[in-house]
């Protein structure tokens, strides 16, 4: 199986924005997802912003560790274990996890403190065999631009 890795550099918006934006693009695509991080306060704040969206565009999610982790679209969780079935990981806290390799598609979210180890991990995938790279860029405007 191949694993696509999409690095996205925060510069403008929090992560729980952006975090917010593509679990919404993932839902919309029909499919589940698996929010990591370490960090059980940015989880909380993640879930919140999930939520906050309204009747109509709120996200449902939950904690790995509160109960009926399969029936929940966003599995929020700070291991690398898909109980909903997710074949995407968004990697909130800018940690890396080779377990991610295991998933279709890995959303790795790292900010100024992280871009040196991004740097270091697209150096390392570069020509892994079964891995796609992609870099994603926001702009002043808050638009995000795609690059390889």
């Amino acid at each position: 199986m191949a694993t696509r890795v999409d690095f996205y550099q925060l510069s403008r918006d929090p992560v729980e924005r952006v975090a917010a934006m593509l679990a919404r693009k993932v839902l919309q695509a029909g499919q589940r997802l698996l929010v990591v991080s370490g960090d059980p306060g940015q989880r909380a704040v993640i879930g919140r912003e999930l939520w906050r969206g309204g009747p109509e565009e709120f996200l449902a999610n939950g904690e790995a560790d509160a109960g009926q982790a399969e029936r929940q679209p966003i599995l929020l969780s700070d291991k690398v274990e898909a109980a909903n079935g997710a074949n995407m990981v968004l990697l909130a806290d800018g940690q890396w996890r080779p377990e991610a390799l295991q998933f279709e598609r890995a959303l790795l979210l790292f900010g100024a403190a992280e871009t040196e180890a991004a740097r270091a991990l697209w150096r390392e995938l570069d020509g892994a065999e079964e891995v796609a790279r992609e870099i994603h860029k926001q702009d002043e405007a808050g638009r995000w631009r795609a690059g390889a």
